[in-house]
């Protein structure tokens, strides 16, 4: 095992995680009225002018003449994934001529309302959520009806998905799933695992409830003797598996909710000179690149490119007055050593 070079790599992702960010920049247009499924009829843009970038404090200017305010929100702006959702829902919105305003609320719940709020100051007509709660985002939604803004979901559904015109998302639960069956084939003997969750997390609770039942409908027998909030982050979920590892040494494996989660149990692991089999969901290009030296034995993998342009484009769609489906499920599929080829480990597929 390499675990010098692989240490060295994870202290490096590790790093970059805590760095990045979902920029935006910052524009101000009338607003149209929001629908359930057909758009209205486009109307013209009533204070045309240039725009430019801001941060989240600074007064938005007013948009360039026919150009629309489209505001984006994800629950965490320095994971990979979200990081390229957003380019790629950006690259449709700038590609158009319009503007896309980006906060990154770090996962709390109270700042991502606030930032919503700060964004329908900013006159956006359209919004991209992501909740960092289900349920706990349901305020800033209702100010987001309130204000005749249409709401299109992605990646994670909120607590009441009558709120969104649309929504695209990989389909989770399938993520998990593939995860604990190829667990089981690969454990047939079954044994003790860990489970690195997210209950505040609509899309981490569907890939762990799809990871238990996929190994449940193995006949394959696992025992969870441990299991923690790891947040979706790569340090909590170190510092979480380190303790859980120091009481479970002997645990043949570690599901993560998402592949920064398997990234800190790999750390965690590593230092602790255990090699239990470790899982994740997301097939970034981090874990694609350890699949075949290390202990990451899979992640369920999904495409954050087509789940931010899948959405963008339909809030196109429905802006030119087209009928849009309710709901959009994106493929998921497990990614191992056998196949990781296929796929590469230089980018998201």
């Amino acid at each position: 095992m390499k675990r010098k070079f692989v240490s060295a790599l994870l202290c490096t992702a590790l790093v970059a995680a805590m760095t990045a960010g979902c920029g935006g920049k910052s524009t101000e247009t009338e607003a149209p009225a929001a629908a359930d499924t057909e758009a209205p009829a486009e109307e013209e843009a009533e204070t045309p002018a240039a725009d430019e970038t801001g941060d989240a404090e600074t007064e938005a200017p007013a948009a360039a003449e026919g150009g629309r305010v489209f505001g984006y929100t994800c629950m965490d702006g320095t994971n990979p994934f979200f990081v390229t959702l957003e380019a790629a829902i950006r690259e449709v919105v700038e590609g158009n001529g319009d503007t896309l305003i980006s906060m990154d609320p770090g996962n709390d719940s109270n700042t991502q309302i606030d930032q919503i709020e700060d964004m329908i100051s900013r006159g956006v007509e359209i919004m991209f959520v992501n909740p960092v709660d289900a349920d706990g985002i349901i305020p800033a939604l209702d100010m987001l009806k309130d204000a005749e803004v249409t709401m299109f979901g992605f990646d994670t559904q909120v607590g009441d998905m009558s709120y969104l015109t649309s929504y695209a998302g990989s389909d989770n639960y399938n993520a998990g799933y593939v995860c604990g069956e190829d667990l089981a084939k690969k454990v047939p003997e079954g044994g003790d695992i860990l489970v690195l969750d997210s209950p505040t997390m609509q899309s981490v609770t569907d890939r762990t409830d799809g990871f238990l039942k996929g190994i449940e409908d193995s006949g394959v027998t696992f025992n969870i003797v441990g299991q923690q909030d790891a947040q979706g982050n790569q340090q909590v979920a170190n510092e979480k598996a380190t303790d859980l590892l120091t009481a479970n040494p002997d645990v043949v494996a570690i599901f993560g909710g998402n592949d920064p989660t398997a990234l800190g149990a790999y750390a965690a692991a590593d230092a602790a000179g255990v090699s239990p089999l470790i899982y994740g969901v997301d097939g970034s290009p981090d874990v694609k690149a350890l699949l075949k030296d290390t202990m990451l034995e899979g992640t369920g993998a999904q495409s954050p490119i087509t789940i931010g342009k899948t959405i963008a484009e339909t809030a196109y769609a429905w802006l030119n007055g087209e009928t849009v489906e309710e709901f959009i499920p994106i493929e998921t599929f497990l990614v191992t050593a056998d196949n990781v080829d296929d796929y590469g480990t230089d980018g998201w597929q």
